[in-house]
């Protein structure tokens, strides 16, 4: 039997004017961005739709803007009745997914990612920390060289596992700037490319925004799962709150497992995936992990007329 997968994209999928056509058309819409501005005690919206860029693209406010387009589009979605039979998120589109789920209220959600933002960005001073793309390489291989990068010294890891072919490091800028020149050589990668990043994103450098995060979601109000969150650190089903809460503080420092996670949701007979959010960045993760998998990015008003 067919099933459905809404998966919601993270950083990254940013773009000055998202979302803005949904606001204009849905009240439903409209009001998840009014709640974004009052959670915050500022005006998110104004910054997602007129810019500036580089104030976008700020790690605090990149992450509530793009779960409040998320959640915006989804409620739209949701307003023609179609429902999910699983709900997946790449990093900070885990939030979108669990408001998706019913874990969280969306004023929560985008209260905590503005922080979870804050403590990444002041986890590693401006500089010390980086992240690359590395494509062309198998990920055990890959994984081996950042062991032994590690062990002489300079910290780099895998921090997402994308699709075959694209796995982001991230580490201390040494670190990543050695699977920079080393990486063609040691681990059979055809090309790797440094990010533009505030900081090393998912790598165990993180631990101490982790650790501040946690203390914040001690005090958020979590509830069971209304459909199964396949998580990034597992690439597993959960449900339970406690659960939950305990796997966003590892999510921080963990590899997202992006492709585990997506052919788990194939083995379970999911065949159509439904990306809701900013950009495009997801369908072609998918189409890569599998071309069998039906993939619709809802971003626009026009994507959901379509739809």
């Amino acid at each position: 039997m067919s099933k459905t997968a809404f998966v919601f994209p993270g950083q990254g999928a940013q773009a000055v004017g998202m979302g803005k056509d949904a606001y204009e058309a849905f009240e439903s819409s409209r009001a998840i961005f009014e709640q974004a501005d009052e959670a915050l005690g500022f005006k998110l919206s104004d910054i997602i739709f007129n810019g500036p860029e580089d104030e976008l693209k700020q790690t605090a406010n990149t992450q509530p803007a793009l779960l409040t387009v998320s959640v915006a589009l989804l409620q739209a979605l949701e307003g023609r009745g179609l429902k999910a039979d699983y709900v997946a998120g790449h990093s900070l589109g885990e939030y979108s997914a669990l408001v998706a789920a019913g874990v969280l209220s969306f004023a929560d959600a985008v209260r905590t990612v503005r922080a979870r933002g804050q403590f990444m960005e002041q986890a590693v001073p401006g500089g010390q920390g980086a992240m690359a793309a590395v494509l062309g390489a198998e990920r055990g291989v890959l994984a081996e060289l950042c062991a032994k990068i590690s062990e002489e010294g300079n910290t780099v890891e895998l921090a997402n596992v994308n699709c075959p072919g694209q796995i982001v490091v991230s580490g201390s800028a040494a670190g990543v700037q050695a699977v920079v020149e080393r990486g063609k050589e040691e681990a059979g990668a055809k090309r790797v490319i440094p990010l533009e990043v505030s900081g090393p994103f998912h790598s165990s450098l993180m631990k101490p925004a982790a650790e501040k995060l946690s203390g914040v979601l001690t005090e958020v109000s979590m509830s069971d799962a209304a459909v199964p969150v396949v998580a990034n650190v597992t690439a597993a089903p959960v449900t339970e709150a406690a659960t939950i809460r305990n796997l966003l503080v590892e999510q921080v420092y963990s590899p997202v497992l992006w492709e585990d996670s997506i052919r788990y949701l194939a083995q379970q007979g999911v065949d159509t995936f439904v990306e809701i959010g900013s950009g495009t960045v997801l369908a072609g993760l998918i189409k890569k992990i599998d071309k069998n998998l039906r993939v619709i990015s809802v971003n626009s008003i026009t994507a959901l007329e379509t739809l």
